[in-house]
């Protein structure tokens, strides 16, 4: 390999000065106060939820800290919302390259949480289970708010002035056209339940599976065109602080994003989660498992988040963010809010899998051993192919091109994009 091209794989070295600089101003912003309360009314018992208010980015130091919230709400039995729960925190940290600059992790979080949520997924499948499940998975550093979603739990943020803004994207087949498109694009069929004498029934499903959502881990009896890569949105709040609602579809069927919010403004977080529960059940009975997360992000002058003033009507996230396509490109543009209380830093939803990894994710390149974006295993690049070659790639010849996946990932990506029909081999 010649000079040149080993450049060309190095990643580009950032000053040291710089990383100081860096670490000194993160250091004279005071983090805030984070509070959260829960509450849930069960009635099948297949949501559960994560909460980790003490991680860290640096293993014993506690300015390094970072908190985790996610709800997991399954179907069809529970055990891949139990094995999301368990593994794909860690599965998303493994995506993250070690010894970086708290920015630098924060700009390669969105990319390890795509990674994180297909290595679940993998891994559940090779398990031989059929159960699927919803997240929605949130990383609060600071006042930065990272969210990544699949499925129709739902994350809102409720900021200083009455904003009321989604921080997630629904993947049912319903109320999304674009995935609809997807789905039978990918090789599935869409269309409702058909019962007897010809009439159709009951929301849109896709086939063969029968299910409402074209995202979701797990669901190993359902077609590859269900596909576990979530939306992610970044945004980083001001320093008057926010409200994040996170619950799963119990709640989002009963009342809207709007009514949820100001249900509950004024209260300290737990007792919040706990009156938008009783809200829902009261707007609609439990028809389904009702789960909340209350998450609030607060100053650190200030013991509780501040009231928001009531306004004569809602504000949403178009006035907020400026209109985004669902599934929008690559936006780091750091743009700012209309109203100054957010900037939003990241958002993108495309279900391609290189598109989400992008051509400059690291590579272990020190003797010759490639990992794996995917799965991070340490392979010999003629064991595998790079994320944007095609069928019949070397990728001995070019190995730089496109994060490197290993052949059980390859044949993942090439089966959700619709290229061939794929089933999980079980491990034992």
């Amino acid at each position: 390999m010649s000079q040149a091209e080993v450049s060309r794989m190095k990643p580009p070295l950032v000053p040291l000065a710089t990383l100081i600089g860096r670490e000194l101003r993160n250091e004279k912003v005071e983090k805030p106060f984070v509070k959260f309360g829960q509450a849930a009314l069960a009635k099948k018992g297949e949501d559960y939820f994560l909460v980790k208010p003490d991680c860290q980015r640096v293993p014993g130091n506690p300015a390094t800290t970072f908190s985790v919230f996610a709800i997991f709400d399954g179907h069809n039995g529970i055990s891949a919302a139990i094995f999301a729960k368990e593994n794909l925190l860690s599965n998303v940290l493994s995506a993250i390259p070690q010894g970086i600059s708290r920015e630098e992790w924060l700009q390669a979080l969105p990319r390890a949480l795509v990674a994180g949520f297909v290595k679940t997924d993998i891994e559940f499948q090779q398990r031989g289970e059929t159960s699927g499940t919803t997240v929605t998975f949130v990383v609060i550093d600071g006042w930065t708010v990272t969210v990544a979603s699949v499925g129709d739990s739902r994350c809102i943020l409720d900021t200083q002035g009455g904003v009321v803004s989604l921080l997630t994207v629904d993947h049912r087949l319903e109320e999304n056209a674009e995935e609809r498109e997807r789905v039978t694009a990918s090789g599935g069929e869409v269309g409702r339940l058909n019962v007897f004498g010809g009439n159709e029934v009951g929301p849109l499903r896709c086939w063969p599976g029968g299910l409402c959502l074209s995202r979701s881990i797990g669901d190993t009896d359902v077609g590859e065109f269900i596909v576990p890569i979530p939306h992610v949105k970044q945004v980083k709040l001001s320093n008057a602080g926010g409200r994040l609602i996170i619950a799963s579809d119990g709640i989002w069927d009963a009342l809207s994003s709007a009514v949820a919010a100001k249900s509950c403004r004024g209260l300290p977080a737990d007792l919040a989660a706990k009156l938008v529960v009783k809200e829902a059940l009261r707007s609609r009975g439990l028809k389904d498992d009702t789960t909340c997360l209350v998450v609030d992000i607060i100053p650190c002058d200030h013991p509780v988040l501040p009231p928001t003033p009531r306004k004569k009507q809602n504000v949403f996230s178009s006035l907020l963010f400026g209109k985004r396509s669902q599934n929008s490109t690559n936006k780091t543009t750091n743009k700012l809010s209309v109203v100054g209380v957010v900037e939003e830093l990241f958002e993108e939803g495309s279900a391609m899998l290189a598109e989400r990894l992008g051509k400059d994710f690291p590579m272990n390149t020190n003797s010759g051993i490639f990992k794996c974006a995917v799965c991070q295993v340490d392979q010999p690049p003629s064991e595998g192919l790079t994320v944007n070659s095609g069928p019949f790639f070397s990728p001995a010849s070019k190995p730089w091109e496109g994060p490197f996946l290993c052949t059980n990932c390859r044949k993942k990506k090439d089966a959700m994009e619709g290229k061939r029909p794929s089933r999980p081999t079980v491990t034992t």
